[in-house]
């Protein structure tokens, strides 16, 4: 039997970060978030033989090995070691069953867009397929979040598990005690379509690592950095105000909220922004953008630009001489799938 699954990367439009640990725990979280036509990947088969293969692909790297030898060094295959193991000891008894896994994305790591735990999503979800494990969006999303913040110890927030799980236009709330809701949005399809035709997606080329600006951006709430912890109260307010403009179709409020997040974002960590970004965001403002906010943690990877559908062409065009690369994306209503193949 060969099981395959996706997971849909996302786009967070306002509240990133806030979803992050203190910060949540102490004050509540809230995100905006939509899901894209960018997926993480993963297939299980059996091997036929009595060892566990993994194979990240695009990293090139696999590794077979006995299964009571799945360790959970850091590298590559981490998350998928993660995932197995977790698996194996919650839902098969200890068992660890001789299965080979493979991965693969659209996006790479560090691009801000939530790739390492959607592709943590993406496996959990091959797994209950290919186990028969009965696990909903909720589960789904908790179990990733627990393999990635518990077992691997990786810094990060909460956004891109859930997102993954649920797909489509979000709107979360982040609590104490692991308590997440998630409420989806029934976004009109006129607006829908206004957005995508508004929102230019920038891959700057620099992947950076989104624990180091993450744990400095945790510190700063522990130690009651006033600059920071007032920016994400600001950032989780613009959440809000995000939802409101975007069910009323309110594009100039839009941008206006997403422009007043990034620039609340930037005060949360010093490692969000770097002079690449700011001469970025620059050269979209000289050329039809109205808005401009990195995905993910800040630092490099993704870009998001808002403008006017019809000054996209002008954008692009001026985005295109600056040696990144302008990508195309549709949003997307579902989340996380699997399916048998073969």
């Amino acid at each position: 039997m060969i099981v395959r699954s996706r997971a849909p990367l996302r786009l967070g439009l306002a509240g990133g970060g806030t979803d992050v640990s203190p910060f949540c725990d102490l004050h509540g979280g809230y995100v905006m978030n939509v899901t894209i036509d960018k997926y993480a990947y993963a297939t299980i088969d059996d091997n036929g033989s009595d060892s566990v293969e993994f194979h990240a692909q695009d990293a090139d790297v696999s590794q077979c090995m006995a299964p009571d030898e799945v360790d959970l060094a850091a590298g590559p295959l981490q998350l998928m070691k993660g995932v197995y193991r977790r698996i194996s000891e919650d839902y098969l008894s200890g068992a660890r069953p001789a299965i080979r896994i493979r991965s693969s994305s659209d996006a790479p790591p560090g691009s801000g867009l939530g790739s390492s735990s959607t592709m943590v999503v993406a496996l959990v979800t091959a797994f209950a397929e290919y186990f028969g494990l009965a696990l909903g969006e909720y589960e789904i999303a908790h179990l990733a979040c627990r393999i990635e913040r518990g077992d691997l110890a990786l810094s990060g927030g909460k956004q891109d598990q859930y997102a993954a799980a649920f797909g489509g236009f979000n709107f979360m709330e982040f609590y104490e005690a692991e308590r997440v809701v998630v409420n989806p949005l029934r976004i009109k399809e006129w607006i829908w379509s206004e957005l995508e035709a508004s929102i230019v997606l920038y891959f700057t080329g620099v992947s950076r690592s989104s624990a180091k600006i993450i744990d400095e951006q945790a510190r700063n709430v522990r130690h009651g950095q006033s600059d920071s912890v007032d920016a994400m109260h600001r950032l989780k307010s613009e959440a809000v105000q995000m939802k409101e403009a975007l069910l009323r179709g309110d594009f100039k409020r839009l941008a206006a909220v997403m422009q007043a997040g990034w620039v609340a974002k930037k005060q949360m960590a010093a490692s969000i922004t770097n002079p690449m970004i700011d001469e970025l965001e620059a050269l979209a403002f000289d050329n039809g953008a109205r808005a401009a906010k990195v995905s993910g943690a800040g630092g490099g990877g993704f870009m998001m630009f808002l403008c006017d559908p019809a000054e996209r062409v002008r954008l692009v065009r001026a985005l295109s001489t600056a040696g990144g690369s302008v990508y195309n994306t549709h949003f997307t209503s579902h989340g996380a799938s699997a399916w048998k193949s073969g």
